[in-house]
């Protein structure tokens, strides 16, 4: 039970959380509202608006004199998950196939996009709030969340970005672009030392910059010169240049222009590029990636959404070291 939320939603999922759980069935009295104001320190109308939501859902019913009991468990039929995602590419397909393959096969899954706009990001969750047992959702760099998420009814859970502000308070999956980004640089050191420049290379403001958080600790650790590029455009390389791509168009401009240099990914200049495809492995004799095990994280969320309490949990990172580094 989550007590950073609306104080109403205490009472709201007592009751939801009490079916999930199997604490209530069919039937079953729910506590009073003296025992509710006791239990969380509440005012008899704050208790009361919690009484009257799930009322209005058709969750409990009421006889008179007596008190409150539980008239339907058909929306908790295991998991009603509302999944929103912030865009559809192939790494989340892969994300998506993997989580609805891991989840009991009882539970059903509506996917929605917000394409990072942050109004359609919280029209879709207001919208969907009281629908669903069970919300996953992908903010991607939002900020400035906790409020919007406290008003939800129902279990939330976090995927794919970090927010440490919120490590606690939610459960979650999540890549720590920092961490990961430092620590895969680390993993290549006797790679790496033979580069004296390091490029990183994003040109999308959606992407997170916490990569290069993660790039310039490398770099003052072990005496990199760095620096933050939004696009390599025609870019001339220098020999000991090391890219760090996280856009496939730009990596499709480095190798165009190291071809109009004569030179090779590997020797006079290196390449990262972020998220493993097939095709990276064949491109330019296999090109060095930076990636996180999207199937993996899909199968961590399904099972975690089994769990009770809060926990979150990084996703790996692989390094696959090909010939461009």
């Amino acid at each position: 039970m989550k007590l950073n939320e609306s104080k109403y939603k205490l009472v709201v999922n007592h009751v939801i959380e009490g079916i999930n759980e199997g604490n209530f069935k069919k039937g079953d009295w729910i506590p009073s509202i003296n025992e509710f104001r006791k239990k969380y320190n509440l005012s008899r109308d704050t208790v009361f608006a919690g009484i009257s939501e799930l009322k209005s859902r058709g969750i409990i019913g009421s006889t008179p004199g007596v008190g409150y009991y539980i008239a339907s468990c058909r929306f908790t039929s295991k998991h009603n998950i509302f999944l929103l995602f912030n865009e559809f590419n192939e790494f989340k397909e892969e994300l998506y196939n993997s989580f609805v393959e891991n989840i009991d096969q009882s539970g059903s899954v509506d996917i929605y996009f917000h394409n990072y706009n942050r109004k359609v990001f919280e029209t879709l969750i207001n919208e969907a709030n009281g629908k669903y047992t069970t919300y996953i959702l992908m903010p991607g760099k939002f900020q400035k969340l906790d409020s919007l998420l406290q008003t939800i009814s129902g279990r939330v859970f976090l995927l794919d970005h970090y927010h440490p502000e919120l490590k606690g308070k939610y459960p979650s999956v999540a890549q720590d672009f920092e961490k990961d980004t430092y620590e895969a640089l680390k993993f290549g050191l006797e790679h790496i030392r033979k580069y004296q420049r390091i490029f990183m290379v994003q040109s999308e403001a959606k992407e997170p910059y916490e990569r290069y958080d993660g790039l310039k600790k490398f770099s003052k650790e072990y005496e990199f010169e760095c620096k933050y590029l939004n696009g390599v455009g025609n870019k001339k390389i220098k020999k000991g240049d090391l890219f760090m791509l996280v856009n496939d168009r730009d990596l499709v401009d480095v190798l165009k222009q190291a071809e109009r240099q004569g030179l090779t990914p590997g020797k006079e200049f290196g390449i990262i590029s972020y998220n493993d495809t097939p095709l990276k492995e064949i491109l330019a004799g296999g090109i060095t990636t930076l990636s996180t095990d999207f199937r993996l994280m899909g199968k961590t969320m399904a099972l975690l959404i089994n769990k009770k309490g809060i926990e979150t949990i990084d996703n790996p990172w692989i390094l696959n070291i090909r010939k461009s580094l």
